[in-house]
């Protein structure tokens, strides 16, 4: 509330007429009608007084606040648009300007309204306005910068470094990005690859795509293994297969290795100790093993540069994960059996290192 809403309110409240308040501070009766009215306003050497007689402090009286939160802001940002609709973005654009005033160290708030400004005007097609406004959101943005609170602070930060690409000042956009943390609530990779696109520097772009994709691919996969765990936790295979079969669509089709495409099976059907579904994902599994998985011959991965796989790599693993099936506990269902030493048997005759 204003400074007038708070005097009357809190007269009211006491029970007081105006006559009795000016008569306790020594003026006059129209001089309090006007100050309810927001018509004109106590002289400060009254105000500790005023607060006094009306039951309050000083704080209360002025209306003062430090910050808005979340949701006063969400609620402002909400009127703002609703005025722009209904009287034109002028009139926004003033009422914004005079919240940005009352609370100018608000840096969510500048940071929202910087936001509302970018964006209004291009939305209301309102092509003459767009650079005052742009002007005044890029200060704004320039201003959050003081921000104590990181995301504040690094959601500013990419608006500025946005701004400078769009000027092609691509050193000064580069020096922002840099200082920003690795672990912000920025996609910071993302800017960066933005940033090389717009220099044409394009094998670069690519190369920090590809890592984020193959990152991102790798996630996935272990977010289902964890969700196919779970439904065999709680006895629900049929979800369980299903999971496993969309990873194995997804390694597929991400190009992560044929090996990749039959993790899931492989690891449900031992876990649910279903001795023929094991041995038929079994034997393909371990010939994938010893064919390489060349990653950067996949269109997705091709600016990967990745290391020479030594020889013999695929068979050390083929062997190692043979031994560790015919000693683990958790697979004593298909230990000993003929038909595991049937599908293994060709394994065996292969030399260690055929390379």
């Amino acid at each position: 509330m204003k400074i007038n809403e708070v005097i009357k309110e809190r007269r009211l409240a006491k029970g007081l007429t105006q006559e009795q308040v000016a008569k306790y501070l020594g003026v006059t009766a129209p001089a309090v009608n006007k100050w309810e009215k927001g018509a004109s306003y106590p002289d400060i050497t009254l105000l500790p007084a005023l607060a006094r007689l009306l039951g309050t402090d000083l704080n209360t009286l002025l209306s003062f606040k430090e910050e808005l939160t979340e949701r006063e802001i969400a609620l402002f940002l909400n009127d703002l648009a609703q005025l722009a609709q209904e009287k034109g973005l002028e009139s926004a654009y003033t009422h914004a300007m005079e919240k940005v005033q009352e609370y100018p160290t608000c840096y969510p708030l500048l940071l929202n309204v910087a936001a509302f400004l970018d964006g209004f005007a291009v939305l209301q097609g309102k092509q003459d306005s767009i650079p005052e406004y742009r002007a005044t959101a890029e200060s704004l943005y320039q201003r959050a910068l003081c921000s104590e609170d990181s995301r504040t602070k690094h959601l500013a930060q990419s608006k500025l470094i946005s701004r400078c690409m769009e000027r092609k000042e691509y050193d000064k956009a580069q020096e922002l990005l840099d200082q920003l943390p690795d672990k912000s609530p920025v996609d910071k990779k993302q800017l960066q690859i933005k940033l090389l696109i717009a220099q044409d520097k394009f094998g670069e772009a690519a190369k920090l795509e590809e890592e984020k994709l193959l990152s991102t691919t790798q996630e996935l996969a272990s977010t289902l293994l964890t969700l196919m765990d779970i439904a065999i936790k709680e006895g629900r295979m049929d979800d369980a297969e299903y999971i496993a079969d969309v990873y194995q669509k997804s390694a597929k089709a991400f190009d992560l290795g044929e090996y990749s495409s039959y993790l899931s099976h492989f690891e449900l059907y031992s876990r649910c100790k279903n001795r023929m579904k094991f041995l038929k994902v079994l034997v393909p599994m371990l010939k994938s093993l010893t064919r390489p998985w060349e990653i950067n011959q996949s269109p997705l991965y091709c600016h990967l540069k990745t290391k020479p796989v030594e020889k013999g790599f695929g068979y050390n693993i083929r062997n190692t994960l043979i031994k560790s099936i015919r000693e683990d506990a958790n697979l004593d269902f298909v230990q000993g059996s003929k038909e595991l030493e049937d599908a293994l048997k060709p394994f065996d005759a292969e030399k260690e290192n055929p390379l």
